[in-house]
């Protein structure tokens, strides 16, 4: 009822202030349609300006009758004109503009709509990427990915690439929400980490928040990463059809009814992509996976050379634009992975979904409206020839519905979401204990949010209340973005919150590696005395951004992530008596400074991170096997030739150690736990049984450093057809950096070693 209230009293408030006209629209490119994001638009002769948003949607609220023009501009477009007359009080004006392709190539022009967007938006946190940014970075098997480009990022850790997993700013996989179009993927990276089930080509705008998120996001207690997909050619059928040693991909999109001056259209995108690495990595990278690689038990000699990784992507969406801004895309997905390994361990997972996601622009109201409906149903099972099987299933259900109201110089966000969550979880540990859990709970929050701009500062508090079902618990968690501009190339920036979530993973704070990826939600019975099960965090993050030039610009941010509390699987439970989770609670704190410089078809790019995450189970305070001290990042490519048809870009990553439990020794179980009678001391034979420290995490293993370099040719076929070759090489000194290390043994296994490969990509 709170919630209710509260949005009643925002609407109300908004509607009282809609006393002058408004001029809004949306920024569409004149050859396919596509909505141009961020571009900058300038409203004259008031000399007021704004950015288009991911839909290309742009607004200008609280203004008198007059006739006004429009400005539309972008780098690599000619400018676009259009006069607006607003003849009385409260009158709306809704404008489709076309931005035609420059005439001359512009890319000299150094002009960053997304830094203007920054200068507008508080920010803190906050990575805005597109297509275009991942493209331009050296790819793995000449495969451009956003699973690739996230682990460049400040404050991002990978454990790996192969069951490598993203940690950002000491929040583990399941403190991180992953979505597509406004559903959530449980799942984004496939076994062998390189890649990612989006596919690149369609990506429209994917925000990354490493921290500090305000009220619109939940259910998290770390990060998200919001990706939109872009809508199909609204003008003409296009295409693509791409290969490499690791995957074959086709997306193809194009208008069922094409976009006008005026009018609706209806637009379709499909891709699809699959691996190739079961027939190609066995004669191509047979030295990848020496014998013994893949060794979980039995004879090691029974694992397959090369790299056992399978996978298919499939994507489609329809997306039906009216003639004044609304539109409607319905999508669908199926995401699959196969790893198996002959006579020794098979996994398997899927995640399937789809639903709509709509916009609707009243044409007498000045709130816009946005909704999603969707449902994302993902499922792992994990069966290995010396353990019992593992299995977990999770299907979500998500409403929501979303209010804007834009002003002159300020801006209110409001809105709903219900999340019915659905878990089936197995689990054999090595005690023979299982464990099982069978549920359904529900997840309501309302939240709110108020932008304004006071000068040179913009404020931007909100509140999200979250509505726990399983653990009839209601959170209140108020947030707060700041930016002020020194100057105009100087801003200081804050942000800061309070976080909750419910879901539970199965791995914990030990693991680095880990194919089985399981979820579960909270359990109703209390752990700890006297607190409910709710996960809770509370972030804080302060920074500068400056602009040294047009060419150059630095962002320097500290963090800290206080987890408060948080639940892990009792995984080495050895009776039925003892709990199935286990409360813990943790800090991460540190510091991201990263540097960019663009000059026509240059671009260089870094950042160095200092981190520090740490665990407490109540006895001790140890790091997590993620706590990646320092990390650096360098990369960059350019362009060059006649017409700029060669690229050559690099990438090259530094993580110090990571830690681990180091071993003390290796003794023999005589199986007296079993059978305490029949045990013959003297002839028995019993398993080998390895003994750790109690300095838990008390070692370091060796540092990761890696170079990957690329180098891609371009061709011209006419007005939209191109083909692109690219030769790349990955791990280019070839450097043993450590995967695992078999205690027993003592046998160390490493990283995939250098990879070279060859893609082409035909764009028609």
């Amino acid at each position: 009822m709170r919630i209710i209230l509260l949005c009643l009293t925002i609407l109300a408030g908004t509607c009282a202030r809609a006393q002058n006209g408004i001029v809004r629209g949306n920024l569409y490119d004149a050859e396919d349609g596509a909505p141009v994001p961020f571009a900058t638009v300038r409203l004259q002769p008031l000399g007021r300006g704004t950015n288009t948003d991911a839909d290309g949607f742009f607004t200008f609220g609280n203004l008198p009758p007059g006739d006004y023009r429009v400005v539309a501009t972008y780098v690599g477009y000619d400018s676009t004109t259009a006069r607006v007359v607003l003849e009385v009080e409260n009158e709306i004006e809704y404008l489709r503009l076309l931005l035609p392709p420059a005439a001359v190539n512009l890319s000299a022009v150094n002009v960053s709509a997304r830094r203007q967007r920054q200068r507008e938006d508080v920010a803190v946190s906050r990575v805005t990427l597109l297509a275009s940014d991942i493209l331009e970075l050296p790819s793995i098997g000449g495969t451009p990915d956003l699973a690739q480009y996230l682990t460049v990022l400040p404050g991002v850790v990978s454990s790996g690439d192969q069951g490598g997993q993203l940690y950002i700013r000491g929040g583990s996989p399941v403190q991180n929400k992953i979505l597509l179009d406004g559903t959530t993927i449980y799942n984004p990276f496939h076994s062998i980490g390189l890649f990612s089930v989006f596919e690149t080509e369609a990506i429209g705008v994917a925000e990354v928040h490493t921290g500090g998120f305000n009220a619109e996001y939940g259910g998290r207690t770390s990060a998200i990463v919001d990706l939109q997909t872009r809508t199909g050619n609204k003008r003409r059928l296009a295409g693509l059809v791409a290969v490499s040693p690791f995957q074959a991909k086709a997306l193809v999109e194009g208008p069922l009814r094409p976009l006008g001056e005026s009018g609706g259209s209806i637009s379709f995108l499909l891709t699809g992509k699959q691996s190739l690495l079961p027939q190609t990595s066995p004669r191509l990278y047979e030295y990848a996976t020496p014998e013994g690689f893949f060794r979980t038990g039995g004879d090691s000699t029974a694992a397959p050379r090369g790299l056992p990784y399978d996978y298919r992507d499939l994507y489609g969406k329809v997306t039906l634009s009216g003639g004044n801004g609304s539109a409607l895309d319905v999508f669908g997905f199926q995401f699959t992975d196969d790893f198996a390994i002959e006579g020794l361990a098979g996994l398997n997972w899927s995640n399937t979904g789809g639903g709509g996601r709509f916009t609707l622009v009243p044409p007498t109201s000045d709130v816009v409206i946005d909704g999603v409906l969707s449902a994302s149903s993902y499922s792992v099972n994990l069966l290995e020839t010396d353990r019992g099987p593992r299995s977990s299933g999770i299907a979500q259900y998500t409403a929501r519905l979303d209010f804007t109201y834009f002003g002159g110089r300020e801006q209110v966000a409001y809105g709903f979401e219900f999340n019915g969550i659905n878990t089936d979880f197995i689990f054999l540990n090595a005690s023979g204990i299982t464990f099982r859990q069978e549920d359904f709970t529900s997840e309501i929050n309302g939240y709110a949010k108020y932008k304004r701009s006071l000068g040179d500062l913009i404020v931007e508090p909100g509140l999200r209340v979250q509505y726990y079902a399983s653990l009839n618990t209601v959170s209140l968690e108020p947030r707060l973005g700041l930016k002020y501009a020194v100057h105009e190339g100087l801003r200081l920036k804050a942000a800061g919150g309070w976080y909750s979530q419910n879901l539970i993973a199965t791995q914990n704070d030990l693991d680095i590696v880990n194919f089985f990826q399981g979820f579960l939600v909270g359990p109703e019975s209390r752990i700890t005395e006297g607190e409910n099960n709710l996960q809770r965090a509370i972030h804080g993050v302060g920074g500068v951004e400056y602009d040294a030039s047009d060419r150059l610009s630095f962002n320097l941010e500290g963090y800290y992530k206080g987890f408060t509390q948080l639940l892990e699987l009792n995984r080495g439970k050895l009776s039925a008596a003892d709990p199935d989770f286990v409360a813990l609670s943790g800090t991460a704190y540190g510091g991201d400074v990263s540097a960019e410089y663009r000059s026509g078809p240059l671009r260089l790019a870094g950042n160095y991170g200092l981190a520090f995450v740490d665990r407490n189970d109540g006895t001790e305070v140890y790091p997590t096997s993620f706590d990646r001290r320092h990390t650096v990042n360098l990369y960059g490519s350019v362009g060059f030739g006649s017409q700029e048809q060669w690229t050559t870009g690099f990438r090259f990553t530094f993580g110090s150690a990571f830690p681990f439990t180091q071993t003390v020794g290796v003794i023999e179980d005589p199986g007296v736990a079993d059978n305490p009678v029949l045990t013959d001391f003297l002839t028995g034979n019993g398993n080998p049984l390895v003994l750790l420290s109690t300095d838990r995490n008390g070692g370091r293993l060796s540092d990761l450093h890696r170079l990957d370099v690329s180098l891609s040719r371009e061709f011209i076929f006419g007005s939209h057809a191109r083909l692109e070759i690219a030769a790349s090489v990955t791990n280019a000194y070839n450097r043993e950096n450590i995967f695992y290390v078999d205690r027993l043994s003592g046998g160390r296994v490493d990283q995939l070693p250098v990879l070279p490969a060859l893609a082409a990509t035909f764009y028609w």
